[in-house]
């Protein structure tokens, strides 16, 4: 690999990492909600897997649980999360989602889905095939698997190409 392969590369990985950041930041614009991206988090985890633990969420977003701790108390001080006891293991704790805390997740996503949905019908559609093939690879780098070609999830909402 010659240091121009080598520069070509660096400018790709740039070039990706400030594409990702820069659409991350316009979707969290577009819900415009006013809890942080670990609480969307958290409350996007339950709706999606239901009930957990909280050294499970800790676990799903990589971070430590004294950190997810802090975040399950302000939601559940904001009535989004409640706190009840393992129904086999009364010893545990598991976290689940209130009727508020869905309502807020749901929004949040459909709003995002909406705006992504509208930016997403006015490309091609060999563009979108390659951002939902782009999403699949962008998954498996996420969760540590870039070099598996498993295609399991990963995709966007709405890149079906039957637009």
């Amino acid at each position: 690999m010659t240091r121009n392969d080598i520069r070509a590369d660096e400018l790709r990985t740039a070039r990706l990492a400030v594409a990702v950041v820069r659409l991350n930041r316009r979707l969290r614009k577009e819900g415009a909600g006013s809890l942080s991206l670990s609480q969307l988090s958290v409350l996007a985890s339950l709706h999606r897997s239901g009930p957990q633990a909280p050294g499970e969420l800790a676990a799903n977003d990589n971070v430590r649980p004294s950190s997810t701790t802090r975040v399950l108390c302000s939601l559940q001080e904001l009535g989004m999360t409640t706190r009840n006891t393992h129904p086999r293991d009364r010893r545990r704790v598991v976290v689940e989602l209130t009727d508020a805390g869905r309502a807020h997740i749901e929004h949040e996503v459909s709003a995002r889905e909406h705006w992504l949905e509208q930016q997403l019908t006015q490309l091609s559609k060999d563009e979108r095939a390659t951002l939902s093939r782009a999403a699949d690879i962008m998954g498996r780098v996420a969760d540590g698997r870039s070099g598996s070609a498993d295609r399991r999830g990963g995709g966007l909402p709405g890149t079906e190409l039957s637009h």
